[in-house]
């Protein structure tokens, strides 16, 4: 058994499992926040077909974005990114396709903790893009 930090281990209970693309989720929302400390809304374009979908739950645990405040949306792009907003400022933050081609070749059941463990100690820069800019609130 893998020892986790707190977070992972609140994730892990929010979630039901461990996966790797609720920590990349997660850690885009922590990014997102650390910009927009007030208001934030965010469009998710993994969409809702497992496991990119699982994307969703570590957004929501960590930037505050939920659906029942109705601040995230998803689309059913099939894409490991997402984009943030306060309305008046953009974040986009996308997955480098290596390291999405990387986690879905590896995981597994018996890697899932592992290789979310990894993602979560892995810097920015090894897992993303991240593109800031102006824009306009969100619409639906």
């Amino acid at each position: 058994m893998i020892s986790l930090p707190d977070e992972l281990r609140d994730l892990k209970r929010f979630h039901g499992h461990l996966g790797p693309y609720a920590v990349i989720g997660y850690r885009m929302g922590l990014i997102a926040r650390a910009m927009f400390k007030e208001r934030i809304y965010a469009l998710l374009h993994s969409g809702t077909s497992r496991p990119l979908s699982c994307l969703a739950d570590g957004v929501q645990m960590s930037s505050c974005c939920t659906l029942g405040k109705g601040n995230i949306i998803l689309r059913d792009d099939g894409e490991a990114s997402a984009e943030f907003s306060d309305g008046f400022r953009h974040l986009q933050i996308d997955l480098l396709p290596e390291v999405r081609a990387r986690i879905d070749a590896e995981t597994n059941h018996s890697t899932e903790e592992s290789i979310s463990l990894d993602l979560y100690r892995s810097p920015e820069s090894s897992l993303f893009v991240i593109t800031e800019g102006r824009s306009a609130p969100f619409g639906r």
